[in-house]
């Protein structure tokens, strides 16, 4: 089977290191949350605080304020607000923890460990809050915009060009889809799956078809998730199969921000990743549950797309 994997467009290099940096943060927030809130005596013992009962309220307090903020984080499009509130928490934070560390019966080098951490994250939420404060979201105008990736399939093209027009069986290997259903003549509704259980969803219309060579589409107006692209294939060299080439472009300024918080990676790894799982598809009938198939980047057992 070939799993030669073709780079067509230094556009998916990787996102920005705000936008990245700003859905890590997210998901520190709500994780940190949730162990707060669940565990708070676990955590006090873990920073070096006395485990009391109003230090215990206290770090359920300061959990619920954190899983608000990744919530906040994850699902809005321009989040600098929500950046902006970490950074009065972490300031919270490290009052708390200076008061704690004048006490004898907290440990001292535990709380030192965890000021210099929160000191670290504090860091990281004044970057990207003030990335995001200057109007520009993080990744928008960049080149990860608009991609192009191509996949050798085994398969031949009438079958590999029917299995792809069929919309709702896209979710099949697009993990962060829920479901694409036909509302009318061509037009469809996509649901994907957004962080923390939200979900994202658009209407999209098919504006050109030539069978066995293109399938293009764009979103509607007003789309919640404003992108378009097209499928084009070809009959591979050597009679290998087929070539698949999918471009895809969310360059709108709305899209940027939906999209980040959709796929968890840039828009370039995210073709590959699904390009990927579309040949398993459709040369053995399955996602495969390697290591490779788990993981969406870089892998032991996920080899390095071939650049062009």
């Amino acid at each position: 089977m070939n799993r030669q994997t073709h780079n067509d467009s230094g556009s998916g290099n990787g996102s920005s290191t705000a936008e990245s940096l700003t859905n890590g943060l997210g998901w520190f927030s709500i994780g940190l949350g949730l162990a707060e809130v669940a565990a708070p005596g676990a955590l006090a013992g873990m920073i070096g605080i006395r485990d009391s009962s109003k230090n215990r309220t206290l770090l359920r307090l300061y959990g619920l304020r954190e899983l608000a903020a990744g919530v906040g984080i994850l699902t809005q499009p321009r989040p600098a607000g929500w950046l902006w509130a970490r950074v009065g928490g972490d300031v919270v934070d490290l009052l708390s923890l200076t008061s704690a560390a004048e006490s004898p019966r907290n440990g001292k080098a535990r709380l030192g460990l965890a000021m210099a951490s929160v000191l670290g994250v504090t860091a990281a939420d004044i970057f990207c809050a003030a990335q995001l404060s200057e109007g520009k979201p993080a990744g928008e105008g960049s080149s990860e915009a608009m991609a192009v990736k191509s996949i050798i399939v085994d398969r031949p093209i009438e079958e590999v060009y029917n299995f792809w027009r069929d919309f709702e069986q896209l979710p099949r290997f697009m993990s962060y889809l829920q479901s694409v259903r036909y509302t009318g003549d061509r037009r469809t509704h996509w649901i994907a799956k957004g962080p923390a259980g939200t979900k994202i969803a658009w209407d999209a219309e098919t504006t050109a078809e030539e069978p066995n060579r293109l399938i293009a589409w764009r979103s509607v107006e007003g789309s919640e998730f404003e992108n378009s692209g097209s499928v084009r294939f070809e009959r591979a060299p050597g009679n290998r199969g087929t070539l698949v080439r999918v471009e895809l472009d969310y360059s709108s300024n709305r899209a940027a921000s939906a999209l980040g918080k959709l796929m968890r990676m840039d828009l370039g790894r995210r073709i590959v990743h699904d390009l990927r799982r579309f040949k398993q598809v459709m040369e053995i009938g399955e996602i495969t549950k390697s290591e490779a198939s788990v993981h969406a980047g870089m892998h032991a057992a996920q080899p390095e797309p071939v650049h062009q």
